[in-house]
């Protein structure tokens, strides 16, 4: 089979289907999550989310409210006005101070704790929407950033769900969802448990005034690597990839998502042999990376090594279901295609 019929196959195959929390379990949890309204400057009004932490503490992201003329939260038609504020404008982290809340806190778990593939799912007001709503889908990549993790999942937000929560599949709190990348085929980042826990023992403060930008925002080339290799990686552009992906790499030895990008960018150009190098460390260093374990696939299938693809749809199999049985399909039909 060729290799644009094997990669097409995998990516338009549906994605597998994930566990989902019942329906008590989600009410459960609404109550955790409250709505974010802000009086901006100009005299809008702006929205977000935000995560009971404690009794009196809620979590949201800095740029709900940052230089807001004031802020509110909301819950079941009414709202309480914040005492005080303690900020990590950086890590565009915020707790919100009030008099004791009459809602559930959540149980939280170290986001560093996650693995690739594990199931998770969100709950925000996305779009300013009148009630939480959830989103479902996995952890795609944990990216060591600033003494903890920024956690990539495939579960989905919109506009308004700054600050909302993301969960593990037994219902604790994993992390506070941010931002997403570009493009219809968008990532999306939350920020770790840790820094929630950490900014807790943090000052208090009266203002909502700053001047410093989330780290997210920055320009492009003082982003993140895992920020910076999304547009080229989007937009097909394999030299400019493999050069981030490389610089990374240097930087990080040990990353397996700077390893994939690199392996993923040399494929690409044909540079096979350092293609399988960067793709296999990458697996060696986490197993259950599933976008490195299918492009070696795809790439012993185009090399007609059954017996590897069958290995590697062994380990997939776990991960995702249905992707192995994509691989399955692909395997029959490169044994097909090679009998005279």
């Amino acid at each position: 089979m060729p290799k644009s019929s094997s990669l097409l196959l995998l990516l338009a195959f549906p994605a597998v289907a994930l566990a989902q929390p019942d329906t008590a379990q989600l009410l459960d949890l609404f109550n955790s999550i409250v709505h974010v309204t802000v009086d901006l400057p100009n005299g809008d009004t702006g929205s977000g989310s935000g995560v009971v932490i404690t009794d009196q503490y809620v979590a949201t992201d800095c740029h709900v409210l940052a230089n807001a003329r004031g802020v509110n939260i909301a819950k079941y038609g009414e709202g309480y006005q914040p005492i005080a504020l303690k900020a990590d404008w950086k890590h565009d982290l915020c707790l919100l101070k009030f008099d004791k809340l009459a809602f559930k806190p959540v149980s939280m778990r170290d986001s560093a704790s996650l693995k690739n593939e594990e199931q998770v799912f969100g709950i925000s007001y996305p779009n300013n929407s009148l009630a939480p709503q959830p989103s479902f889908g996995s952890i795609k990549a944990i990216y060591p950033y600033d003494g903890s993790v920024i956690v990539r999942s495939s579960a989905a937000f919109a506009l308004g769900s700054s600050g909302g929560a993301l969960f593990d599949q037994d219902m604790n709190l994993v992390g506070i969802t941010t931002f997403k990348s570009p493009g219809r085929q968008g990532s999306f980042y939350s920020l770790p448990v840790e820094w929630i826990k950490r900014l807790l023992d943090g000052p208090e403060l009266l203002k909502l005034n700053t001047d410093e930008q989330p780290f997210w925002s920055l320009p492009e080339e003082q982003r993140p690597f895992f920020m910076r290799v999304v547009l080229p990686y989007q937009h097909e552009k394999w030299a400019e990839l493999k050069q981030i992906a490389s610089l990374w790499s240097k930087q990080e030895p040990n990353s397996p998502d700077a390893l994939y990008y690199l392996g993923y960018a040399e494929s690409e150009m044909r540079q096979t042999a350092e293609a399988a190098q960067h793709l296999t460390k990458a697996t060696a260093l986490n197993p259950r990376h599933l976008e490195a374990q299918l492009k070696l696939a795809m790439m012993a299938i185009d090399a007609g090594n059954k017996a590897q693809a069958e290995r590697i749809r062994d380990i997939v199999k776990p991960l995702d279901a249905d992707k192995a049985e994509v691989l399955s399909k692909s395997i029959a039909a490169m044994q097909t295609s090679a009998t005279p």
